[in-house]
């Protein structure tokens, strides 16, 4: 299914991408449905395709409350508070293929993309799709050909589309966020495209 470039454009915050295309092509995003969904996860996480690479600057009471497994005291967190280096490489220590939070790996593959790829682990595997290093895979996927084929690769991997197939925005949101977080925004953003695109 060949869709409007402009549209795209339009609804992806007018960013310079490159043809989107041969993309969804690649990642099968070939009806309205599955556009749509995709295109409003993608713009509820990366707040209207602006937000392109985890920030994680988070103050102390809010590391209580967004990690509570990782912070479970506030004298713990002040010392981590306003620090996104050694909060990344806390909290994503020892999981999703990176090392000890000695070793860095947290903040190195620290979330980014319109669907924030986080982890060694997939980001390794993302480079493989890619044919890039794990280096400039990282780099890749701040630009904006890359946060939106790093979503796509997200997206086939977890076979999101299904979700689509059936008009489900609960299952995309919680395959996408975990959980249901900003449905209704997202359940908005999908209908609006699918109208736009539907045309």
């Amino acid at each position: 299914m060949k869709f409007n470039k402009e549209i795209l454009m339009q609804i992806t915050n007018q960013l310079n991408f490159d043809d989107l295309q041969p993309l969804f092509e690649k990642y099968e995003i070939n009806t309205t449905n599955r556009a749509a969904g995709f295109l409003a996860q993608c713009s509820h996480e990366s707040s209207g395709f602006k937000v392109l690479q985890e920030n994680l600057n988070y103050s102390a009471a809010a590391l209580l409350k967004v990690f509570p497994k990782y912070f479970t005291t506030m004298e713990e967190a002040e010392m981590y508070a306003g620090k996104p280096e050694k909060i990344a490489n806390k909290v994503y220590a020892n999981r999703m293929g990176n090392g000890s939070e000695e070793s860095g790996d947290g903040y190195k593959y620290r979330g980014r993309g319109c669907i924030q790829l986080t982890g060694k682990d997939n980001y390794r595997k993302f480079a493989e799709i890619s044919g890039l290093g794990l280096e400039e895979t990282l780099t890749y996927c701040i630009s904006p050909k890359g946060a939106v084929e790093s979503a796509l690769y997200y997206w086939k991997s977890r076979n999101i589309n299904t979700y689509c197939d059936k008009d489900d925005i609960k299952g995309m949101t919680k395959a996408v966020n975990g959980g249901y977080n900003g449905l209704k925004d997202r359940e908005k953003k999908y209908n609006e495209y699918k109208y736009i695109l539907g045309d």
